[in-house]
């Protein structure tokens, strides 16, 4: 981030908050999601992904427990969706879902909480996927929150910086697994837990080790040059290894196959967005490496 002082909050007004209440919420999630719903304490949050049959991320949202059900903080234009497909699954379950967007503001604190002033009925929770990423807060609308200009702007360019994929910006719903996006190593999945939709296929992939596609971070080779626009396909030589997503402050991230990029850097074959060189790293979370060299 380039901004030596950032604003302390963040309005976030990309997000929306869906309400999950009644006697069987907590096992009516935890039995869809690939998060541990049942390990989130009263006051806490967790990271979760609701899948298709065949694995494939379908939502993404925190789990936010507040004592009497739960608040997901979710993509705006995910909110409508998310209560729908929440309510196929719902049955003879005593759980009440609602589409609350029009009650909360969703916030990003940006560097140390205890000087951002919020009101006592806010609702402020550790971003459950990495450290780094500070706290989160949901508050009614009434408090009228005010944010400074760039705030956002800012918080996006941490997120960015951290390696920590946002849906629509650097992959598309409906067609990307966890492993793509690195939701095992950023807290979204849990492998002990039971069974949950589109469990099989996340837990063999897990098991088999069978991932080849990966988050990445990449920057251009040529300092001062700009990333082209998310979406640009990455290639090497004629192979197209990957996607670019989101960028700011000079790096972006991107899902490659990291087979290919591998034997694209061993034998010096340019790895390129558009007509721009790129770099590539891997983020400092990650538990998975590169592949091992193929023998010549």
């Amino acid at each position: 981030m380039t901004d030596a002082h950032p604003p302390e909050i963040a309005r976030l007004d990309d997000r929306s908050v869906v309400s999950v209440t009644g006697s069987d919420a907590t096992s009516f999630l935890h039995g869809l999601t690939t998060a541990n719903i049942e390990a989130i304490v009263p006051g806490a949050a967790g990271y979760a992904a609701l899948l298709s049959p065949q694995g494939k991320i379908l939502f993404d949202f925190f789990v936010v427990n507040v004592g009497d059900g739960y608040l997901l903080d979710v993509a705006a234009s995910q909110a409508p969706g998310l209560v729908k497909r929440l309510g196929m699954y719902r049955l003879r379950a005593d759980v009440t879902i609602a589409d609350r967007s029009a009650d909360f503001d969703v916030a990003a604190l940006i560097g140390s909480a205890g000087k951002v002033a919020l009101p006592d009925a806010a609702i402020v929770f550790a971003d459950p996927r990495l450290d780094d990423l500070g706290e989160r807060a949901i508050l009614a609308k009434s408090v009228g929150l005010q944010t400074e200009p760039g705030a956002a702007a800012a918080y996006r360019a941490r997120r960015i910086a951290l390696a920590v994929p946002e849906a629509g910006a650097d992959f598309t719903l409906g067609e990307a697994v966890p492993h793509d996006v690195n939701f095992d190593d950023l807290g979204a999945v849990d492998f002990k837990k039971g069974c949950y939709v589109g469990q099989e296929i996340v837990s063999r992939m897990k098991h088999r080790g069978t991932a080849r596609r990966r988050l990445v971070i990449v920057a251009p080779t040529e300092v001062g040059t700009a990333l082209p626009a998310a979406g640009t396909p990455i290639t090497s030589g004629e192979r197209e290894i990957g996607t670019l997503g989101s960028s700011a402050d000079g790096e972006g991230l991107a899902i490659l196959r990291l087979d290919w990029a591998r034997e694209a850097i061993d034998a010096g074959t340019p790895i390129l967005a558009g007509d721009v060189a790129l770099a590539v790293e891997l983020p400092a979370y990650a538990h998975f490496g590169w592949p091992e060299r193929v023998a010549t």
